[in-house]
């Protein structure tokens, strides 16, 4: 008998290595794709949108909230990896009825890194999940004196909701420069005080997918703020994907404090 224990300090146990996964978390799903997992994963949510290939030919079995039960228990897993935060509490435990559930628990750089690592052990891949963990640690150390900015990260509209304190992206605001003017924990909703301009504004692509129709609002609200279109799986999401992350943020940086 495998026992593993997840970030919510649950132990798993697996008769052996599992052959037949189900991921309900999209930046999860990548990582097992680049693990080299094709054949384990045998069903994805309609979010998983990376990589292509397997959005195309997985099973979709619904959304991280919305799970469809009967096309999960169709396929038979004898593993499911699922996030405190984008996964249903209840859903997770009827899920556990059907086959164990891993889950993760991500609002740091290190907690990701210790969930690459886990799922390797759990998954029979260790050496390719070490191998992913050092590169995202080698391209981070490279970000470095990087201008500071007072900003803000809206990620939904109507109503208008920020990212604060304790979340991932609030984590991935520090790296990218930013000092988040919301000091509430999670997405509260954004009344746009007039004591709080940010000299930033990050408008992201997921879950709402701001575009440059919308930047107007934001000018007319912020006129001295710059305000940036940004690809929001760079700042949520807590994978392989993680290893890009720095060449993204240098980027738009470079953009930023050029204009």
């Amino acid at each position: 008998m495998l026992e593993f224990k997840d970030q919510m300090n649950t132990v798993i146990r697996l008769e052996k290595y599992p052959s037949r996964i189900i991921s309900l978390v999209p930046s999860q799903t990548e990582l097992l794709y680049d693990l080299g997992l094709d054949e384990e994963v045998v069903g994805i949510t309609k979010f998983c949108i990376f990589p292509e290939n397997w959005f195309t030919t997985k099973t979709r079995v619904g959304g991280p909230k919305s799970v469809d039960f009967e096309k999960i228990k169709a396929l038979q897993p004898d593993l499911i990896i699922a996030n405190k935060e984008e996964n249903l509490k209840e859903e997770i435990e009827q899920l556990r009825q059907i086959a164990p559930v891993w889950i993760s628990n991500i609002e740091t750089l290190e907690q990701s890194i210790e969930m690459i690592l886990g799922i390797g052990k759990l998954t029979n891949k260790i050496q390719e999940s070490i191998q992913i963990t050092n590169a995202i640690k080698l391209n981070f150390s490279k970000l470095e004196n990087l201008k500071k900015y007072s900003c803000l990260y809206f990620m939904w509209k109507d109503p208008y909701m920020v990212a604060g304190k304790d979340t991932f992206i609030n984590e991935m605001m520090n790296y990218f420069g930013g000092i988040n003017l919301q000091k509430k924990n999670r997405y509260p909703i954004w009344d746009f005080p007039s004591d709080k301009t940010p000299e930033l504004v990050l408008l992201s692509s997921e879950p709402y997918p701001f575009a440059e129709k919308h930047v107007p609002f934001f000018k007319e609200k912020y006129p001295t703020a710059k305000i940036v279109l940004v690809e929001g799986e760079y700042f949520c999401w807590y994978g392989s994907r993680l290893r890009d992350v720095p060449n993204y943020f240098e980027k738009i940086r470079k953009e930023i404090d050029e204009n």
